[in-house]
């Protein structure tokens, strides 16, 4: 019996559904469900018996990346959260960094703490910085607050002492304490971040407890709803490194899956990258409500440890925090801005086109959708400049008015700005490319790098319609459209591999340095457990080391690989990395250690590349056709083909190529062309 593996990614308007088994890969693409995210999950369930004929009992797992724990937070619609902090410390939450992200706008205020004063408990136990008790704590003194949040209904508790990062000991009698007092999810800090700053480990323990009960319901809900439709694979989340975890880690730890669905992608760019011999490339991902950046070198994906949520675009940045809810933990390093398929159209009191970020969504989702939409988007534009096909998109299951398009492009842009449609809907393409190319340069010209020196993957239901003239703001010549773009992410999730982490503060110049590989040996044996408990045996068990340092006196770390525990050859990456990152190095100054931090991964057992998988996939060639299309400012006809039309000789622009899934624009002035793996190559050229 064959079995099969279903990659499921949930978007703000498209649910994307791969498939993979018995040697295919088959792809669907269905309208997510806000009311449940969950329902359009089940509905491929069920689309799969009725087109590929395959019965719920073959799919033998679910990977699943979703938005559930991002919207929790942006929403509002966490549990009601406490949070229990050493004496002195209660306000740590509201002090943040003490940054001000909005310089001159005098009218910004912070989003306000996840836990509110009132429920911001202060413990008089205290440790040193080296984990040594200097006031114990008091039984009697957390069974005195249990009660209280008993009294005040609260759901969930985080639990963030001074110091637990040297020694948990006292978080952890808290814990047991809580968890036999109250029925409340409890978030430790020293097991979800053991590391040193108060503020980012308080925080990411308040996060993970303030998403915890709604992350735990919705995997809990979606396993169970599977298996009642016959699905007994078990069910597997991505988390934001690009890794898998079962469902019951991730309701253990759902700080893990901020930024699920952008890490896939980026996972599978960097698999896809390699095939094609492209080492070093910025992936650009563009779906129905926002557009994400990151950066591959050498074939991995750049990452982060530092993340927020709800702080606008996203870019990692040491000098541009503050804005939102930080997170402190391992993350694909991915820019995201509010910019997408769905992005409204408005003009502000200037008189200038702003896209997004508000979205129009899945419903009533873009004007020429028929939903009842009457705003003008982004869509509606593309499909105004003749970009898209006029009377449907994915295969023929959603119709597209087109007429409804213009309509709204006029009354909405163009009559209030004086412009013709044309002109308002091209006003609209170049604002939005702009906007996603602050996305590119986030992720590129602000970490030291420089695009012209990478190529460009891009995908996404409407990352092909911008890539080329992305690519020319950029001075990028080479383009690069994978098979299947517009369910990109979804393939993703099937060729990640499950991955755990662990990781220890040292806090120690290099020169003092001691046991360092025993406390490597031991983080690699906590991982190893974590992998264990997923069913994965240990032959199949990779294992990186990594350590973070800084010159002394410095505020933030980099990264390196610490393979071998050998200090002299880890302080040597960390000069090579800062003069790559900064510009500059000081070989000659001291080095601190900060942490250390061991991954453990397993890949997929399936040896089929996601190269070779995709392309499989790629539908039959299409009859071709030509439609007016609006280049330079006037309306060319303009060739209509599909993939499977083009060879390994290059076609000149313009040239619309139409897929299932997606739709890739070819300006003028550009050449495209197919390689051996299905992919469209493009030379950019010049604008």
């Amino acid at each position: 019996m064959t079995q099969y593996v279903l990659g499921c990614d949930i978007g703000g308007t498209f649910t994307d559904v791969v498939l993979r088994g018995g040697g295919t890969v088959r792809t669907l693409k269905l309208p997510s469900t806000p009311e449940d995210y969950s329902r359009a999950i089940l509905a491929a369930v069920r689309d799969i018996k009725d087109r590929f004929g395959v019965e719920a009992r073959d799919i033998s797992a679910v990977v699943h990346a979703t938005t559930v724990a991002t919207n929790t937070i942006l929403e509002h619609k966490g549990a009601k959260t406490a949070l229990l902090t050493t004496e002195g410390f209660r306000d740590v939450l509201e002090m943040r960094r003490l940054r001000i992200p909005v310089m001159y706008d005098l009218q910004y205020d912070k989003p306000p703490p996840l836990v509110p004063r009132r429920l911001r408990f202060e413990l008089g136990e205290r440790l040193g910085p080296r984990g040594e008790v200097k006031k114990p704590l008091s039984d009697e003194e957390v069974r005195t607050v249990a009660k209280r949040l008993l009294d005040e209904g609260v759901e969930s508790v985080a639990v963030c002492l001074l110091h637990s990062y040297a020694n948990a000991d006292h978080e952890q009698r808290v814990a047991e304490i809580l968890k036999k007092e109250t029925r409340a999810y409890v978030s430790v800090s020293s097991q979800i971040l053991p590391e040193i700053r108060e503020y980012e480990r308080t925080s990411t323990a308040v996060v993970n407890a303030y998403i915890g009960p709604v992350v735990r319901h919705y995997v809990t809900s979606l396993s169970s709803q599977l298996k009642k439709a016959g699905v007994d694979g078990p069910l597997h989340i991505m988390q934001s490194n690009g890794g898998t975890m079962s469902a019951a880690a991730a309701a253990d730890k759902p700080a893990f899956l901020v930024e699920s669905g952008p890490a896939a992608g980026v996972i599978a760019c960097a698999d896809i990258a390699r095939s094609a011999g492209l080492g070093n490339v910025i992936s650009f991902d563009m779906g129905g409500t926002t557009a994400k950046a990151a950066i591959v070198e050498d074939g991995e994906p750049a990452r982060t440890t530092e993340y927020e949520v709800g702080a606008g675009i996203n870019v990692s940045s040491k000098l541009v925090k503050g804005g939102g809810y930080a997170i402190k933990l391992p993350f694909i390093d991915v820019s995201e801005i509010g910019a997408g398929g769905g992005s409204i159209v408005s003009i502000d009191a200037a008189g200038a086109i702003k896209v997004g970020p508000r979205s129009a969504g899945a419903v009533p989702g873009p004007a020429c959708y028929g939903l009842g939409g009457g705003e003008a988007t982004f869509t509606d534009a593309v499909v105004t400049l003749g970009y898209l096909n006029q009377t449907h998109l994915v295969g023929g299951r959603l119709a597209i008015d087109a007429s409804l398009s213009r309509k709204a492009i006029e009354t909405r842009v163009a009559q209030p700005l004086g412009l013709s449609p044309l002109e308002a809907a091209q006003g609209v393409y170049r604002i939005a490319v702009a906007t996603m190319t602050r996305a590119v340069k986030a992720v590129s010209t602000y970490r030291g790098r420089d695009p012209r020196d990478f190529g460009l993957v891009a995908f996404g239901g409407n990352g092909p319609v911008v890539a080329v003239a992305i690519a020319r703001e950029l001075q990028m010549r080479r383009v690069l459209i994978p098979p299947a773009p517009g369910v990109f992410s979804a393939a993703g999730l099937l060729f990640s591999n499950v991955e755990h982490t662990q990781q220890r503060s040292v806090v120690r110049r290099t020169t003092d340095v001691q046991g360092l590989p025993l406390l490597f040996r031991d983080l690699e044996s906590s991982v190893r457990k974590e992998m264990q408990k997923e069913a994965i045996p240990d032959s199949r068990v990779t294992v990186k080391h990594l350590a973070d340092l800084r010159y002394t006196g410095q505020a933030f770390e980099l990264t390196v690989p610490a393979q071998g525990a050998d200090i002299k050859t880890i302080e040597a990456a960390f000069h090579a990395e800062h003069a790559r990152t900064y510009g500059h190095s000081s070989p000659g100054d001291p080095v601190d250690l900060i942490n250390i931090r061991v991954i453990a991964s397993a890949a997929p057992e399936s040896k089929q590349g996601l190269a070779e998988g995709l392309r499989d996939a790629t539908a039959e060639a299409s009859a071709p056709s030509r439609r007016q299309a609006c280049f330079g400012g006037k309306l060319v006809d303009t060739p209509v083909i599909s993939r499977a039309a083009l060879t390994g000789k290059p076609l000149s622009g313009p040239l619309i190529i139409e897929e299932f899934d997606a739709t890739c624009v070819v300006p003028p002035g550009a050449m495209a062309s197919l390689d051996a793996h299905g992919n469209i190559l493009i030379d950019a050229g010049d604008a």
